[in-house]
């Protein structure tokens, strides 16, 4: 196999998993880098998942965690889509891949430079095209939502989650205080507004109450046995209820994930 064939993403959480999974289905070779403990919250359908299971699917594609090069490599011989630890992109040092994707989405850019690749695109803001990277894709929900920026900077984090089902701000669910996120519903029950959905284990002992803030279907909730820290996003809540969506990737992530292709394409064409 061809290193340079091989496309890197930083990042596989539920954005960046519907830019792989698209990738995939049109063919190209995939390895994505993560963190040692994702805090992916659409936890069914992130790729980073794998690392906690070894093995992890979405949408019938597979992820495996990848220890190592050649394990990746395999990974991807066998079809599938290698997750490594590797936060610091530290595999450049090995393979050196035409194509490099930013999908950390921390809203600040945490160490991807636009000489990584002969191509290195970013999503969102915290990047500007021509400087980090060539060019920037919009994920700001609205009628720009994947457009390709070659000049410029996606629009600025406002801090205020997408709206669905008519509810913004009010779905998403923060830690009410530091320590250890104790699990006690799973992604795709129905909750009620008030209702303990997991727990924070405190350093002094005792612990927390997580509520849902709304009722509808748990969309998303933090893996169980991380430290978080207070105001920390642990969960979000689909008010309309419909536990299909929980297991699909979203509309939003698939509109990014064409943008991503366009350009992906675009350069195979000419290469």
């Amino acid at each position: 196999m061809n290193c340079n064939e091989i496309i890197i993403v930083r990042g596989a959480g539920d954005l960046a998993t519907g830019v792989i999974a698209m990738l995939h289905r049109a063919g190209f070779h995939v390895i994505a880098l993560e963190s040692d403990e994702p805090t992916c919250i659409r936890r069914t359908v992130s790729f980073a998942e794998a690392l906690y299971d070894d093995q992890f699917a979405v949408e019938g594609i597979q992820a495996t965690y990848a220890k190592n090069i050649p394990e990746a490599l395999e990974a991807i011989s066998s079809g599938a889509i290698p997750v490594m630890i590797d936060p610091l992109c530290s595999i450049l040092g090995e393979i050196h891949p035409d194509i490099l994707i930013d999908a950390i989405l921390a809203k600040r850019n945490l160490g991807t430079r636009i000489d990584m690749a002969p191509l290195v695109i970013a999503l969102g803001p915290g990047f500007t095209a021509g400087t980090d990277c060539h060019y920037v894709i919009e994920t700001q929900r609205g009628h720009d939502l994947g457009r390709v920026i070659s000049e410029g900077s996606a629009a600025p984090n406002t801090g205020i989650p997408g709206i669905i089902g008519g509810v913004g701000k009010e779905r998403v669910v923060h830690s009410p205080a530091s320590g250890v996120f104790i699990e006690h519903r799973r992604i795709g029950d129905s909750v009620k507004a008030g209702e303990v959905i997991a727990q924070v284990g405190l350093s002094q002992g005792g612990t927390e109450d997580v509520k849902a803030t709304i009722n509808g279907c748990l969309r998303g909730l933090l893996h169980g046995g991380l430290e978080v820290f207070t105001g920390m996003k642990v969960a979000d809540i689909d008010p309309r209820d419909e536990a299909s969506y929980i297991f699909s990737i979203s509309d939003k992530a698939r509109t990014i994930a064409g943008g991503v292709l366009e350009l992906v394409c675009a350069r195979s064409r000419l290469h």
